[in-house]
């Protein structure tokens, strides 16, 4: 008897990790669907079936869900791809690989996040938080600390080992901050605008350019 009763005792914790999923899901299909200013509280906690007052337990405000899901929707993206490519590999925090060729390595990671721009689960949601930052300085500053800061660190990261290496490919005293951007500035310009398509190809060029520059070089032997 005492085992049945153990084994129909409610796990409160997996509730809550139900629930707080079934939120994030709901908020981020909410915002793809009818922008970021018409998602409420009440409509996330609606269609994620859920009370409002179990979202405000946990978020002070719709921002905050939105960005922890998210993240949350990042970190399982990597958690399932294993990184850059290697699927179940996802042990410890993500970094960009370095195998000693950082033209390789780039055009590994840049070819990551084109796939995840041009993944609708992505597109969406994060197509519709772009814009709300744009005109919402408070949501614009906290998508960009909490979200893309950790991410541009990556390849400030892979940058420095590249420039700390004798043969590493980026000379001393370059920014990386500026690097960096030449890097995925690009590809965020074609996203945002629209102005042509995202392909693994494009990637490829972005990274030759920004390593190498316009300038005519030597044929290859």
């Amino acid at each position: 008897m005492a085992e049945r009763a153990q084994r129909k005792t409610p796990d409160s914790s997996r509730r809550s990790e139900r629930s707080r999923r079934a939120i994030h899901d709901a908020a981020l299909a909410l915002v793809g669907e009818v922008g970021y200013a018409k998602t409420t509280i009440e409509g996330i906690a609606a269609r994620a079936g859920v009370g409002k007052q179990t979202i405000y337990r946990w978020w002070p405000s719709k921002a905050a869900v939105l960005l922890e899901a998210f993240l949350d929707l990042s970190e399982r993206a990597a958690r399932e791809s294993g990184g850059a490519g290697e699927p179940g590999v996802a042990d410890g925090p993500y970094e960009i690989p370095d195998t000693g060729d950082l033209e390789t390595d780039l055009k590994l990671v840049l070819r990551a996040t084109v796939d995840q721009m041009n993944d609708p689960r992505f597109e969406v949601p994060s197509r519709a938080l772009a814009a709300e930052g744009i005109v919402n300085a408070e949501l614009g500053t906290e998508f960009a600390r909490k979200m893309l800061e950790p991410q541009l660190q990556l390849y400030v990261r892979r940058l420095a080992a590249a420039q700390a290496e004798e043969v590493g490919g980026v000379r001393p005293g370059i920014d990386l901050r500026i690097a960096l951007e030449l890097l995925v500035g690009p590809v965020a310009h074609r996203w945002m605008l629209r102005t042509a398509p995202l392909t693994h190809a494009y990637a490829d060029t972005v990274v030759e350019y920004a390593l190498h520059g316009l300038a005519p070089r030597p044929p290859r032997p």
